[in-house]
């Protein structure tokens, strides 16, 4: 799976990277066959809290993408939550592969 990681208003080092490959690595756990992952982290207003946004698209054979959006204090929950709504919607596309 091909992961590409973006960043918006703030450069992120190397160990956040390292764990948003890790943790969108992991998806392929549940679904074989994903194409590739697009992840974009934007601060949004620095001096508020909940300022931290994940968004994660994923492309899948079969569908467009699926895509999650999350908005926390630390970029590490937002990608958690992002990763968590990705993977109900990739249980929820693999449902309706079985049904037909």
């Amino acid at each position: 799976m091909n992961i590409q990681v973006n960043t918006v208003h703030f450069t992120a080092d190397q160990k956040l990277i390292d764990f948003v490959n890790k943790k969108v690595a992991k998806l392929d756990t549940y679904f074989e066959g994903i194409i590739g992952a697009e992840v974009i982290m934007k601060v949004e207003k620095p001096e508020t809290v909940n300022n931290k946004i994940a968004e994660i698209k994923l492309s899948i054979p079969g569908a467009d993408y699926l895509f999650a959006e999350k908005q926390t204090d630390t970029f590490e929950e937002s990608i958690d939550l992002a990763i968590d709504a990705i993977r109900r919607q990739l249980f929820k596309h693999k449902e309706k592969l079985k049904d037909k």
